[in-house]
């Protein structure tokens, strides 16, 4: 049975009523938080109904099982009951692996709860016998990323949780501040906890608290720019600079890319598929819908006058020609990810004066 991660204390109190658990929960997805809070939500309702030891085993390709079946086989010196954690890195067992949950599934007893946590499962890892047969004997808690338009939603209920009244302004002030980073949310709200007056906070409160825990990552960066998400990118580029990152390495990142888009349009020109154009330029399979997001929203003439800006802009960095770097970086990061305020003729213009 699937489930997502707001059904599962429902879920959980239900079985608690019928003093019996699921003898399976598996926990997947890649947000730390919700996954953790998740797992944290098994084991106390497991601890309720007498399951006090816990075992747990961190699985790779040369996983050795006999340990586990070992403990499926085996009793505690007061006969306690236990949880088997099992923790698979890369969310691939293997065969070796898929064959051995599948088996302790069959010889599961009432003394041993089965909790398997792994990160996002691929479709081909969906479709397989292993988590089906782990699905048909209890809980699978698929764990999805809150974007960026549940975001507020999202804090506001955790705000509201902690017993804090925050109003819509000041929500949106720690959202753009954590950018997606839950982890670093409720850290921020376990902090307004002690530090609001009688629970309420406002624009003012909220920026003078909360600290700026979006990850401003190079990479992650340059994947807003590809992805056309112009405020996250123009936020990015902030950051950045108050780091005191080099301009020269932000336009390096911004220029290797924006090359690839130029060769693969150029292909595209010629009448070759975009997918085709983007590997053959040497863009890997996972990143090539966001350079394929690019080479759509983009023009080749827009393409060449943003490489001309590039351009200019390294003559601004070393000295070459008079400029305001980070405002011209901030131009160009706006343009190629599409903001429509930006046109070629007036980047062409700007850079000429």
């Amino acid at each position: 049975m699937k489930i997502k991660p707001d059904q599962l204390q429902a879920q959980l109190q239900n079985s608690l009523q019928k003093n019996q658990l699921a003898p399976v929960f598996v926990i997947s997805g890649d947000e730390p938080l919700l996954s953790q809070e998740a797992a944290d939500a098994v084991r106390i309702a497991a601890r309720k109904l007498g399951y006090t030891g816990r075992e747990t085993f961190h699985i790779d390709a040369k996983f050795d099982w006999n340990p586990v079946f070992n403990e499926t086989s085996s009793l505690s010196l007061f006969a306690d009951k236990k949880i088997l954690e099992l923790r698979i890195l890369n969310g691939k067992p293997g065969d070796k692996g898929s064959k051995a949950l599948c088996e302790l599934c069959e010889n599961l007893t009432a003394d041993n709860l089965l909790l398997v946590i792994l990160p996002k499962l691929e479709k081909g890892a969906q479709n397989s016998k292993w988590i089906k047969t782990l699905e048909s004997k209890g809980v699978h808690i698929q764990v999805w990323p809150v974007n960026g338009r549940q975001l507020p939603g999202w804090i506001k209920q955790r705000l509201n949780q902690a017993g804090i009244d925050a109003n819509p302004e000041a929500v949106q002030i720690l959202a753009d501040r954590v950018e997606g980073n839950l982890l670093a949310a409720m850290q921020e709200i376990n902090k307004l906890k002690l530090l609001a007056l009688e629970g309420k906070v406002d624009a003012v409160i909220m920026s003078s608290v909360v600290a700026d825990s979006a990850r401003h990552d190079l990479f992650a960066f340059v994947d807003k720019v590809l992805a056309g998400d112009a405020q996250s990118a123009a936020r990015a580029l902030r950051g950045l600079q108050n780091e005191g990152t080099d301009p020269l390495t932000l336009l390096w990142a911004i220029t290797r890319e924006l090359r690839v888009i130029i060769k693969a349009s150029q292909q595209v020109a010629q009448g070759s598929h975009s997918d085709r154009a983007l590997k053959s330029a040497g863009v890997w399979d996972k990143r090539i819908p966001l350079f394929r997001n690019a080479l759509q929203r983009l023009t080749p003439a827009h393409l060449r006058m943003l490489l001309y800006q590039a351009g200019a802009i390294d003559r601004g960095i070393k000295g070459i020609r008079k400029a305001d770097i980070w405002d011209e970086l901030a131009t160009l990061v706006l343009s190629l990810s599409g903001s429509q305020t930006l046109h070629p003729q007036n980047i062409k213009t700007l850079l000429e004066q």
